[in-house]
C-alpha cells in the first residue's frame, strides 16, 4: 500500500498501476454532476471557479447531513460515468486525478493517459468508513446546490484504488469490481 499526498500525484503517477492500494492525505475538493457543468461553463466562459484546477484532485460525492461533533457526515462516491462528460475538459485544465466508482469510457482514459492524471476509486457502500478520513469539510462554491456544493475536504489516510492509471489500463479490465 502506498501513502500519497494530493501534491505528489502528478510527480508519482509514473508509480501508480491499476488495482493499487492508495491512502491519500491533502486536499481535495468535490464536485458533482451539476457542479462540473457549471465548472465547464466558467472554463468556457473564462470566469472565476471556486478552486484553482491545476493539481487540484476532485472527489465525486456529497455527504449526508453532518452529525453532531464530526467534520461531515457519511461521504461515499457516487457513480464517475455521469461526469464523463466534462471529465476531459477539467483535466486538460490541470486536474491531478479524479475519484468516485465504477468505470469510465474510452474518452476518459484517453485524457487519464494525455494528461497522465489517474483515476481512483473509493469503496461504495463505506461512506460513513470515508468520513473517518476527512479531516475537515467547507464548502466554497455553489452552495446553492446544497450537498452537490463544491467542498473543499482534507484528506487523512484516505483509502483508494487506483482504477484507471495512466497507462490506460483498468482495474475493471483486470477483473476488479470495486
Amino acid at each position: 500500500m502506498l501513502k500519497l499526498t494530493t501534491d505528489e500525484i502528478k510527480e508519482k503517477a509514473h508509480l501508480l498501476h491499476a488495482g493499487d492500494e492508495v491512502l491519500l492525505s491533502g486536499v481535495v475538493y468535490t464536485a458533482r454532476d451539476a457542479a462540473h457543468k457549471l465548472l465547464t461553463e466558467s472554463i468556457r466562459n473564462g470566469t472565476s471557479l471556486p478552486f484553482d484546477l491545476e493539481g487540484a484532485v476532485i472527489y465525486y460525492a456529497g455527504p449526508t447531513q453532518t452529525p453532531k461533533g464530526k467534520v461531515c457526515g457519511s461521504f461515499g462516491p457516487t457513480t464517475s460515468c455521469r461526469m464523463d462528460a466534462f471529465t476531459p475538459t477539467m483535466l486538460e485544465n490541470g486536474v491531478a486525478a479524479t475519484i468516485g466508482k465504477g468505470g469510465r469510457s474510452p474518452e476518459v482514459t484517453e485524457a487519464v493517459i494525455k494528461h497522465k492524471s489517474p483515476y481512483f476509486v473509493a469503496l461504495g457502500g463505506a461512506g460513513a468508513l470515508a468520513a473517518n478520513h476527512i479531516t475537515a469539510c467547507d464548502v466554497i462554491g455553489y452552495e446553492h446546490l446544497g450537498c452537490e456544493s463544491v467542498k473543499r475536504l482534507v484528506f487523512k489516510d484516505f483509502p483508494l484504488f487506483v482504477a484507471t492509471d495512466i497507462y490506460g489500463k483498468s482495474i475493471y479490465d483486470l477483473g476488479g469490481t470495486v
